[in-house]
């Protein structure tokens, strides 16, 4: 009991550290690819999505002006969710894509998982968990890291979801 709640405790200071890092950090942007940002995030994870047997497919994305290691940050816990997320019926499937929308580039990353339900919550505050700790790791702070990634970026993000179908996290960047 002990040894595990102190490695929640030790993910949850790496966790708060990330988060506090995102606005602590002052941010130089330059043109980048988000392709290769995705990329990086899946060799990242390559582990995790392997043992899932997750099959991931990326369409044509655009290169952008901002900060390669926090956009990579933000596929990378995209990504991670929708595997940790995954229904326990079907392995993980995700697709990435981009499109030209009203002036901005809007990145879509959906996955065929659990789903979230309608709630009043804000998904993306920080600390919020819609499962119980022993049902899903975690500490609640990653989509408050994607938030602030991309609020600092001038973009927004938010969740498209039908429980037990999946769920869309699309997020804006400025073209």
């Amino acid at each position: 009991f002990v040894v595990g709640a102190a490695k929640r405790m030790g993910l949850l200071i790496n966790d708060l550290l990330a988060f506090s890092r995102v606005s602590a950090k002052g941010v130089s942007f330059s043109r980048i690819s988000l392709m290769a940002a995705c990329l990086a995030a899946q060799d990242n994870l390559r582990e995790v999505i392997s043992q899932n047997h997750a099959e991931i497919t990326v369409g044509q994305l655009p290169e952008v002006i901002g900060d390669d290691v926090q956009l990579m940050q933000v596929f990378q816990n995209l990504i991670g969710n929708a595997v940790k997320f995954r229904h326990p019926d079907r392995k993980p499937q995700l697709s990435i894509d981009a499109e030209q929308k009203d002036g901005k580039w809007q990145i879509a990353v959906r996955d065929n998982g659990i789903g979230i339900a309608d709630t009043s919550q804000d998904i993306f505050e920080i600390f919020r968990r819609l499962h119980a700790g022993n049902q899903y790791p975690g500490s609640g702070v990653g989509l408050a890291i994607c938030k602030r990634i991309i609020t600092q970026h001038g973009g927004q993000i938010w969740v498209e979801s039908e429980p037990g179908h999946g769920a869309t996290f699309r997020f804006t960047l400025p073209v």
